[in-house]
Formats: structure tokens, C-alpha cells, sequence
């Protein structure tokens, strides 16, 4: 079985947005001040509150959708899958709230696609902003290390266990579909 059409779309939509906006992140931080820079952190802003809207469609989703049977694995591979799996939705969650929160300190609103404008979260101060920084910044090299981890355990499963566990995600691959 795999998961079902809106799962995997959740799933790879989400992967996307973090493969272009992690190194956007990492080029732009080191930019000087131009007007290049403050449309990369537009851009920036706008996947990552879009990373935000998904992952909260996603979590919605999976409440509500029972995944497909887990492929067999020993218990404490299946215990890793799993908190690997929570630390990767609460990133999602976590990060682009601290990045909204450290605009909103550094006294810069995020304004979603250019047209929406969101509540600044906490007043503007920079101090604050210099410590969220930091904040969003690691939660990111955190996001990076359990991203690699994940790939890595997934490529695991499919090359050398050969269990077909790839297929189970792959939106091209003819499974049976879970509900």
C-alpha cells in the first residue's frame, strides 16, 4: 500500500518548498543590503508561510487519513522512523513561526505573496530579533541534519533492503492507495 494522492502531493510539495528555501536562506543572509536582498527575503518569507499553511493541511490530513501499514522494520528502527517523523512536522511548524517572529522583531511585517499582510507577533526589538535569529538559524541546521537523516534512512530501505518503501511516496508508482 501507499499513501494516498494528497499525502504524497503534501509530502514532496512541502520537501520542495524546504530544497529551495534552505539555500535562499544561506545565500541571502550574507547579502548586503539592495534591493535584490529584500526580494530574496520576500521570497523567502512567502515559502516559508507557505511551508507553514501545508504543514498544517498536512497534519490536518494525517488525523484524519490512517497512513498505510508501517513496512516491516526492527522495533527500534520503526521508534527512530517515528520520532524523526514528529521532530520533521514540529520543524515545519516551529521554524516558520520563528522566522515570522524575528520579522516581526526586527520591525518588518510579512506580507504573504506580496498581498497579505500578517500581524507582526511581538513588538519590535532587536535585541529579540538578533536572538531569534539565532533561533532560526539552528532550528534550520536542525531541520537539515533530520532531512539528511530521513533521505538517507529512506534510500536505506530501498537499496538495500530492497523493501520497495520509496514506492510508497513515489506519486508515479502503480501501489494500492490507502485511504
Amino acid at each position: 500500500l501507499r499513501y494516498n494522492t494528497t499525502a504524497i502531493a503534501l509530502h514532496w510539495l512541502i520537501a520542495l518548498l524546504i530544497f529551495a528555501t534552505f539555500p535562499l536562506g544561506l545565500y541571502m543572509a550574507d547579502l548586503s543590503l539592495s534591493p535584490t536582498k529584500l526580494r530574496l527575503y520576500s521570497w523567502h518569507k512567502w515559502i516559508g508561510v507557505s511551508v507553514f499553511a501545508l504543514a498544517l493541511v498536512r497534519i490536518v490530513w494525517r488525523a484524519s487519513h490512517k497512513p498505510p501499514p508501517p513496512v516491516t522494520m526492527p522495533q527500534w528502527q520503526r521508534m527512530a522512523a517515528e520520532s524523526v517523523h514528529y521532530a520533521l512536522y514540529a520543524c515545519i511548524i516551529v521554524i516558520p513561526i520563528s522566522g515570522w517572529l524575528m520579522s516581526s522583531a526586527m520591525g518588518f511585517t510579512t506580507v504573504w505573496l506580496g498581498v497579505l499582510p500578517l500581524p507582526d507577533l511581538v513588538e519590535h526589538n532587536q535585541e529579540l530579533a538578533g536572538d531569534l535569529r539565532s533561533v532560526h538559524e539552528w532550528l534550520n541546521y536542525g531541520l537539515l541534519a533530520l532531512v539528511a537523516g530521513h533521505v538517507g534512512a529512506a534510500l536505506e530501505h530501498q537499496f538495500v533492503r530492497q523493501n520497495g518503501l520509496l514506492g510508497r511516496l513515489n506519486p508515479f508508482a502503480k501501489f494500492e492507495e490507502s485511504s
